[in-house]
C-alpha cells in the first residue's frame, strides 16, 4: 500500500462527511449529543468512503458478501474493510470502531479491540464535547492501552493505528475542524497529530 493511503482515507472520509446525505445527520447528532444517531450516520459515511477507497466494507446495515461466511459485522467490530483478492478468507485492510460513549474505558476498549486485529489500518472514532478534552483522552489511551503492550510487541505492530476525535464545540467547522486525527508512533508509543 502506498504511504499516502491514510491521507487519502482521511480526505475521502471528510469529503463524504460533506455530502448532504451525511453532513446534516452527523452535524445534528453531534450538536444534540445524540451519539447513537452519530454512530449510525458515521457508519454510513465511513462505509461509503471505504467503497471509494476500493474496499468492500462490512458494518451494521452494510452486509459484506466477500468472505465465505457473510456478515454485516465481523468479530464484533463496527466496520471491517477488505481489498478484494483471490483467496476465500481475506484479512481486513482496515478495521474501525465507532465508539459513541464518552466513557474513557469504553474508548480504550475500542482501541484495544482494533489493536488485537491484523490489519493495515486501525481506526477508532470517538467523541468529546470539547476539543480541549482530546489531549487528555489521548494520554489516557497511551497510558492504559499502549503502555500495556511490551516494547517488542509495540515496535513489531504491523499496520498503522489512528484515533479520530470528534468534538461538538468544533461543529461550526464541520467536518474539517470537527475531526482531529491522531496516529500512534510505534517507536515512541505516543500519539501524534496526523
Amino acid at each position: 500500500m502506498s504511504t499516502d493511503t491514510p491521507t487519502r482515507l482521511r480526505s475521502v472520509i471528510l469529503e463524504h462527511a460533506q455530502a448532504p446525505a451525511f453532513r446534516e445527520p452527523l452535524k445534528e447528532a453531534s450538536l444534540d449529543g445524540k451519539l447513537g444517531a452519530w454512530t449510525k450516520a458515521l457508519t454510513a459515511c465511513v462505509s461509503s468512503a471505504c467503497g471509494e477507497m476500493g474496499w468492500r466494507a462490512s458494518a451494521r446495515a452494510h452486509h459484506c458478501e466477500l468472505l465465505p461466511v457473510r456478515r454485516s459485522e465481523y468479530l464484533a467490530l463496527d466496520i471491517m474493510a477488505f481489498t478484494e483478492g483471490e483467496k476465500r478468507w481475506l484479512f481486513p485492510t482496515a478495521v474501525m470502531e465507532l465508539e459513541n460513549s464518552s466513557d474513557t474505558d469504553k474508548i480504550a476498549y475500542s482501541l484495544w479491540k482494533v489493536l488485537c486485529v491484523r490489519a493495515e489500518f486501525r481506526v477508532v472514532f470517538c467523541y468529546r464535547k470539547n476539543a480541549e478534552e482530546a489531549p487528555a483522552l489521548i494520554q489516557h489511551l497511551r497510558r492504559d492501552v499502549i503502555d500495556a503492550m511490551s516494547l517488542h510487541g509495540r515496535v513489531k505492530l504491523e499496520g498503522r493505528t489512528f484515533v479520530v476525535v470528534g468534538s461538538r464545540n468544533d461543529a461550526e467547522t464541520f467536518p474539517y475542524g470537527f475531526f482531529k486525527w491522531w496516529e500512534l508512533n510505534t517507536d515512541t508509543g505516543h500519539f501524534e497529530l496526523f
